[in-house]
């Protein structure tokens, strides 16, 4: 018997575990991939090693306007790839020193829930059952897939990508059909212009950068425009051909020629295929919900991470583990979101934090600053 069964090796898994291991409690966590989660293993850390290198390049081609000469600059994407992977595996493997410091127990596998036990909840995994007194999920999100048609064959066939096989791309393609430019959308089109390919972003909405302030999104798409990236916006994209992306735009069917198409218009709360249904956890537009403290509806049941669709980054998730693990022990502790700091790691780099102008106007935002 565990005192804390924690689903989901990302940083709020890996986080709480690491703390309530520290604390004395007996840990067990389950990751069905990598520990890291999306965010070490393809997402922030692999994408920013990606644009380091990018800037690092980029750096190097204009550095004369620094008096500093560089003849015979380039980007070897291959060799980039080559030491992103590095990277991720020095970190892998940093969190797994952790859990072992902390006395956490890891188990590599597909963990799913089977219901209450007399004593807390339980847990199949490899043809192994466990049992814990208490249960934090953080099963993290995927990557969302809109019902376009032709994109799940596209998929299949390698000519649509997620952000995970885009960091794993063994040459650059000529050119790149992004559909969404939100975050990774565009963190993404900036590494592989400097990589070398044609970039064409299709956003659905009439602005890009998300929920960014929109004068600043009207920045960055002037500066990425003038680096050569193409932007259709206001614009929807029909379907996925093979070599193609079909897109309306202002009455207009066109036809976009690409070697590859990202899909990239955000990113799902998991709380499907590990059990989540025996036990009647509250959801709320497919994401857990959770409380100032991190509990969900169930006593004993926490929640942190993507999982909760509250604010999906690594920092609100180890934050929100902290919490969990806090109220687990007893700690008075709460969580806050109204001054979460949020950064695009483009060219030029965007940051922000609190609410937009327009939202402080309008009052659509309750965030507390």
């Amino acid at each position: 018997m565990y005192d804390l069964m924690v689903l989901g090796g990302g940083p709020a898994g890996y986080c709480a575990a690491e703390r309530a291991g520290e604390a004395g409690l007996r840990v067990v966590l389950f990751e069905k991939r990598s520990l890291g989660g999306v965010c070490l293993n393809e997402g922030c850390i692999p994408s920013k090693a990606l644009l380091n290198s990018a800037k690092i390049y980029e750096s190097a081609l204009h550095g004369a306007a620094y008096g500093v000469t560089v003849t015979g600059a380039a980007l070897d994407h291959a060799a980039v790839i080559a030491r992103k992977k590095k990277v991720v595996r020095t970190l892998v493997a940093g969190v797994k020193a952790k859990m072992k410091h902390a006395g956490v127990t890891v188990v590599e596998g597909e963990a799913r829930l089977t219901g209450r036990t007399d004593e807390g909840f339980a847990a199949q995994c490899a043809g192994e059952t466990y049992a814990a007194r208490r249960l934090l999920i953080a099963a993290g999100s995927e990557p969302a897939t809109p019902p376009i048609p032709g994109l799940r064959e596209a998929l299949a066939s390698g000519f649509a990508l997620t952000n995970r096989e885009a960091l794993d791309l063994p040459a650059a393609p000529a050119h790149l059909a992004i559909i969404g430019g939100g975050v990774i959308g565009l963190e993404m089109a900036s590494y592989y212009h400097a990589a070398g390919s044609r970039v064409t972003i299709v956003e659905m909405l009439d602005h890009i950068a998300g929920n960014t302030d929109t004068e600043i999104g009207r920045r960055l798409q002037n500066q990425l425009e003038a680096a050569g990236i193409v932007f259709h916006l206001s614009a929807r994209v029909t379907a996925v051909d093979e070599g193609a992306l079909v897109f309306e735009k202002d009455g207009q069917a066109l036809r976009l020629p690409c070697d590859n198409v990202l899909v990239s218009i955000g990113r799902r709360p998991v709380t499907r295929g590990y059990g989540l249904e025996t036990l009647s956890v509250a959801l709320e537009r497919g994401a857990i919900v959770t409380d100032e403290r991190m509990r969900t509806s169930v006593a004993g049941v926490w929640a942190a991470g993507d999982v909760n669709g509250r604010s999906m980054l690594a920092h609100t998730a180890y934050r929100e583990a902290e919490v969990a693990v806090s109220d687990m022990l007893g700690r008075r502790d709460t969580m806050r979101y109204g001054a979460i700091p949020a950064v695009i790691y483009t060219k030029p780099e965007v940051a922000c934090v609190g609410v937009t102008p327009s939202e402080a106007a309008s009052g659509e935002s309750d965030a507390e600053i």
